[in-house]
């Protein structure tokens, strides 16, 4: 199998795993406890916390460990808002239409519970957003902003500190969802956010766990009520996960010292494309030209079905993902590339393909052949096709 899927989800490395192991066997105490057991699984604890820490680049009391990303999203956002004083009317929060749905569905939630007004903030056709747009939204004093670091779907990574300090310029509350930032680039910054989250199995880490960085000082309400994590987020810590979590942040930060090895990752995604729009010239790679994540490549196939393609390509031993959702037997085009001005018959065939920190040369090119014969099996009028303009 060859796994180009990445961004979904990363396999828990063999130091993680191990970590993993120690929590369920050796340090299985509740670290609450005073006793030495339970001090022991304090102690580990605390120590993955300044792992974590260290590759945020952040002071290691700001860390938060929660049930997962969503919930690091969850607590930042509803917990950041339910911190404001009491106004005449809900507060405005600005996002965009290409978050993770994560951050999507909770907007769409908040303002239908008349917790929150939302400002969508325009996109552009390359998929990052629109200054100009953003600074008129930020002419009407909102609460917070919440934009995603770098895209789940396209790579497209975004201006986040030019946005983050316009929006802190203008009093605003600024969330960065880096789920898909952290542990495939540095976070140089830090300071400029109010509120970062992340999720380990993103970098090689266990699933269950997640990250929220709050600034020091900055006010939010836990959702879950309880004494740990120094009162923001209640229940028993989760010390397996924790502790893959802190093994994973220390091996990203090995990974992150080198540039080399992420330019040459960077490389392979490129003959990955190149190979596929040389056999296939009627695709077109989606937010091409646009600053990506290095791993990151999503590619439309005219007049095919990305759930089709996808069947096909994991028959061949290829995983990867769709830019859409499929649900109750029909596929649905992704949001994301609908809110840049991708053609919805376009957006139905777009795929993503994900790399990881150890994909090899091998394996691109054997996955970039499979692609190709998948998509010419599946449509054999695809050569005939009128060729995409070139982005």
């Amino acid at each position: 199998m060859i796994y180009l899927d990445h961004n979904s989800t990363t396999p828990p490395s063999p130091g993680v795993v191990a970590a993993v192991q120690r929590g369920l066997t050796e340090l299985w105490a509740n670290p609450s406890s005073v006793h030495r057991a339970g001090q022991a699984a304090r102690h580990a604890v605390e120590l993955a916390r300044q792992s974590t820490a260290r590759l945020l680049g952040v002071p290691t009391r700001s860390v938060v460990f929660t049930g997962g990303g969503t919930e690091a999203i969850d607590l930042a956002i509803r917990g950041a808002l339910a911190s404001l004083p009491r106004a005449a009317e809900p507060p405005l929060l600005l996002t965009t239409r290409t978050e993770h749905a994560a951050v999507r569905d909770l907007v769409d939630r908040l303002q239908t519970s008349g917790q929150a007004r939302v400002g969508w903030v325009a996109i552009t056709r390359e998929g990052l957003v629109d200054l100009d747009d953003l600074a008129m939204w930020l002419r009407q004093h909102p609460a917070m902003l919440s934009i995603q670091w770098a895209n789940n779907e396209t790579g497209v990574v975004q201006p986040i500190y030019q946005i983050a300090r316009m929006a802190r310029a203008a009093g605003a509350l600024v969330h960065t969802d880096a789920t898909q930032w952290v542990g495939k680039e540095p976070v140089t910054d830090p300071d400029d956010f109010d509120f970062i989250t992340c999720a380990p199995h993103k970098y090689h880490g266990p699933k269950g766990v997640g990250v929220l960085v709050a600034r020091r000082g900055v006010r939010f309400t836990p959702t879950l009520l309880g004494s740990q994590e120094l009162g923001r987020r209640g229940g028993t810590e989760n010390v397996p996960g924790i502790l893959g979590a802190g093994a994973a942040a220390d091996e990203a930060i090995e990974f992150l010292a080198d540039p080399s090895r992420r330019a040459v990752q960077a490389s392979l995604r490129d003959r990955f494309e190149r190979t596929i729009l040389s056999a296939l010239p009627e695709c077109r790679v989606n937010a091409a030209g646009t600053p990506r994540l290095w791993n990151t490549t999503n590619i439309a196939f005219p007049r095919l079905e990305a759930e089709a393609l996808l069947i096909a390509l994991s028959e061949r031993g290829v995983s990867a993902s769709a830019g859409a959702a499929c649900s109750s037997g029909s596929l649905d085009p992704s949001p994301v590339l609908l809110a840049m001005g991708v053609a919805p018959e376009l957006a139905h065939g777009s795929l993503r393909f994900s790399l990881g920190r150890d994909t090899t040369p091998a394996e691109i090119d054997q996955a970039a052949r499979l692609v190709i014969d998948a998509a010419r099996s599946l449509g054999s009028t695809l050569s005939h096709l009128t060729p995409y303009p070139s982005p």
